[in-house]
């Protein structure tokens, strides 16, 4: 109940979101992370340490209720031996599962949702082989680690296959080749399940990437009634039958036939999952502390259309100009956009520095802010 410490495995921008909604319900916060004055430091206290740090991770244990994680990249073996000794509802088997593609791949089919096809990859015959079978273009992505596009090589002719493997394998773990799914959209829910059973769907959020980094996370999504109700239903699913607690946020490609293809999970707060902050009646932070305490879940309904776009390094120069400035095309097009900055110590290029939720009257008012907007020109 409030009045309880959460201790965060992980202290960057997601947990510093958690704890500002959970300091709302009255939950105190700790958190461990290696980089000193981390952005969830700034609203918890913290314990600065590396991840695979046992002594510090039972120290973290010993000064919390409960305890969750926030990106899926902390030490596995660590989160194994928190469960045993304290409280930790996600538990260890989720994060197993889903810091490795392979076992996420079985487990998203064992619920029921299709994923690309896709083959094991452990030497660069094998590689030949698959990329024969699946055809070209294909992704070679590492089984491990990754993100924002790092860790994956797109293949497009046979002469790239043996540079990608003498890149690839140097990374030290095990490879996987995905057929190249040609889509027309991505889009991801985001999944809400409780101790108890009680499971929520947030609305689909449509995504674009620029550079392999989410730009846009656009709700309502664009895309048939019948594709989206598919898609949570296929959420709900995986969230049952992986026995997900707290947030699991499910990304999906759509073809141009309404099918969907489950390309990736996260279990823990999204970034296209940062719209619910103003325009849901329960943001997906609240839901996550909702569900890791067992508390009654929120209502997850939307309130408004909205378009969340990401702040990079390169971006913060013109956005502290616009802060100060007076916005007439905003007020024209009868938008508000709310700004929400992480608090971290540099901006570096193609860095996620922030991001602006921009809550409007329908999603092409929201888009045209945007689009007019001198902060994503850079």
């Amino acid at each position: 109940m409030p009045g309880a410490t959460i201790g965060v495995l992980g202290g960057g921008q997601l947990g510093r979101m958690l704890a500002h909604a959970g300091n709302r319900l009255g939950y105190k916060f700790v958190t461990l992370d290696p980089t000193p004055d981390s952005p969830c430091g700034q609203t918890a206290e913290q314990i600065v340490a590396k991840y695979d740090d046992r002594d510090a991770a039972r120290e973290l244990a010993k000064r919390s209720d409960v305890i969750t994680y926030e990106f899926e990249n902390v030490d596995a073996d660590v989160a194994a031996m928190l469960e045993a000794e304290s409280y930790v509802p996600q538990g260890s088997k989720l994060l197993y599962t889903t810091q490795h593609r392979l076992r996420e791949k079985r487990a998203i089919e064992a619920a029921g949702a299709t994923v690309a096809p896709y083959a094991e990859i452990v030497s660069l015959e094998g590689l030949q082989d698959a990329a024969a079978r699946l055809g070209l273009p294909a992704v070679l992505k590492t089984a491990t680690g990754g993100y924002d596009g790092k860790g994956q090589w797109v293949l497009r002719s046979e002469d790239e296959l043996a540079p990608a493997w003498e890149q690839a394998s140097k990374a030290g773990t095990e490879l996987v080749l995905e057929q190249f799914i040609r889509f027309d959209k991505e889009i991801s829910v985001i999944a809400a399940r409780s101790p108890s059973g009680e499971v929520r769907t947030f609305p689909p959020a449509e995504n674009v990437h620029v550079r392999n980094i989410l730009h846009l996370s656009i709700v309502p999504a664009r895309e048939s009634a019948e594709v989206l109700a598919e898609a949570e239903r296929l959420a709900v699913s995986i969230a049952e039958t992986l026995g997900v607690v707290g947030l699991i946020a499910v990304e999906m490609f759509v073809t141009a036939d309404g099918k969907l293809f489950v390309n990736e999970l996260a279990p823990r707060p999204h970034n296209s999952g940062h719209y619910t902050m103003e325009a849901c009646r329960t943001s997906q932070f609240e839901q996550h502390v909702r569900a890791i305490c067992d508390l009654p879940l929120g209502n997850p309904s939307l309130l408004t259309p909205v378009v969340m776009a990401n702040i990079l390094g390169e971006h913060m120069e013109p956005l502290m100009a616009w802060m100060k400035s007076h916005d007439a095309v905003a007020n024209k097009l009868g938008v508000e956009p709310k700004v929400h900055l992480y608090g971290k110590a540099e901006a570096k290029h193609m860095r996620k520095m922030g991001h602006v939720n921009v809550l409007a009257p329908n999603v092409e008012a929201a888009l045209e802010w945007i689009s007019q907007s001198d902060i994503w020109r850079v």
